[in-house]
């Protein structure tokens, strides 16, 4: 039987379509599992790279640590990148120490064109670009989504500076601690003639430990109450300054234990009560002395646990006033066959009564 033209021509076709397409359906999969195995590009979100966050409501200061390009036409000798020096200046050939702090770019231009016009040049042409921002560094620690160092220009609220970090995460505290670096005092003081040098009077080596104490840099700690501030009392949004640590702990946790129907660790929200805490726990059971309820509280400061007796069952039938929970409060409610408490607690977090001691 002979074949047809038709279904010849259609033969030749698929032969064809074949020879072009399955190569190149094989390429297109073997680019698809290269680029499943590729590591994704680093963004600059990342908080392992600087990333700067410009402001446009305002021109950028030069500060300290910055370095900045300056290029001055018929000047090449004078025209190379300078660092800001810690005083704020930089050193230049002919002019000398100039001052570039809370200086914009256009302001620096003007400063350097003055110096050098009439001997050095008839008419100075200075451009001067900010190569790398480095005096406009925030830190941001804790319980936010990309924790790390941001370049900001201009001055961040702690609002801002938690959104450029992503947010807050989902284990937030509810207070917020800003760090703040206090610069050192010096032995000058202003007269109508500028700054002078403050005698000493006393022993010598006495003024140089003053000294040497002066120089030692101190820090100032504010709290923020978060809470208050997502709720809209932007009285509590304060202002971030550079150099500043900004860290946002984790939430405080409470423990219940012992004859409770959910035991276990509970987040610590504003205003927990020991009422809100067993009402957590899914109440007492059958078994419970609730009348002899016991909280163990830890000093912050030496690290002692305080015993502090309770009755719950009156608590939760409002007879007796409730109690405010703190951070790391374990809330004992003992079981009705056992007269320590003790023990309740250490069947509670399976310890042995041998190698834990328990002071009272």
């Amino acid at each position: 039987m002979k074949t047809q033209p038709q279904t010849r021509i259609a033969i030749l076709f698929l032969v064809a379509l074949a020879i072009f397409v399955v190569p190149n359906v094989s390429a297109q999969n073997q680019t698809k599992q290269q680029r499943q195995f590729q590591a994704p590009p680093q963004t600059a979100s990342d908080p392992i790279v600087s990333t700067v966050i410009v402001s446009p409501g305002e021109e950028y200061l030069i500060g300290p640590s910055d370095v900045i390009l300056i290029d001055i036409a018929d000047a090449p000798e004078l025209s190379h990148s300078y660092r800001i020096g810690a005083d704020g200046s930089i050193e230049m050939p002919v002019l000398g120490r100039v001052s570039a702090q809370q200086k914009t770019t256009r302001e620096l231009s003007k400063i350097i064109a003055d110096g050098l016009r009439g001997e050095y040049l008839n008419d100075p042409q200075v451009n001067i670009i900010v190569e790398q921002i480095n005096s406009r560094t925030y830190f941001i620690q804790g319980a936010v989504r990309r924790p790390g160092l941001y370049q900001v220009e201009g001055r961040p609220s702690l609002l801002m500076l938690i959104t450029i970090a992503g947010g807050l995460g989902d284990n937030y505290g509810s207070t917020a601690f800003v760090i703040h670096k206090i610069k050192p005092a010096t032995n000058e003081v202003s007269s109508a003639h500028g700054k002078q040098e403050q005698p000493t009077t006393g022993n010598a080596s006495a003024a140089s430990s003053e000294n040497d104490a002066a120089e030692k840099p101190g820090y100032e700690l504010f709290k923020v109450n978060i809470n208050g501030l997502l709720r809209g009392n932007l009285d509590h949004d304060v202002v971030i300054e550079p150099g500043d640590i900004v860290h946002i702990p984790m939430t405080d946790v409470f423990f219940v234990a012992g004859e409770v129907n959910s035991p276990g660790s509970f987040p610590l929200k504003d205003g927990t009560t020991l009422r809100q805490a067993i009402s957590l726990a899914q109440g007492t059971n059958f078994s419970a002395a609730a009348n002899r309820g016991v909280i163990f509280r830890e000093n912050p400061n030496n690290g002692t646990r305080q015993e502090i007796k309770v009755d719950i069952t009156a608590v939760m039938n409002g007879k007796s006033q409730d109690v405010p929970i703190m951070p790391n409060d374990i809330v004992i409610v003992p079981n009705s066959r056992l007269r320590s408490v003790a023990s309740t607690l250490l069947r509670a977090f399976n310890y042995n009564s041998t190698r834990v001691p328990i002071r009272y």
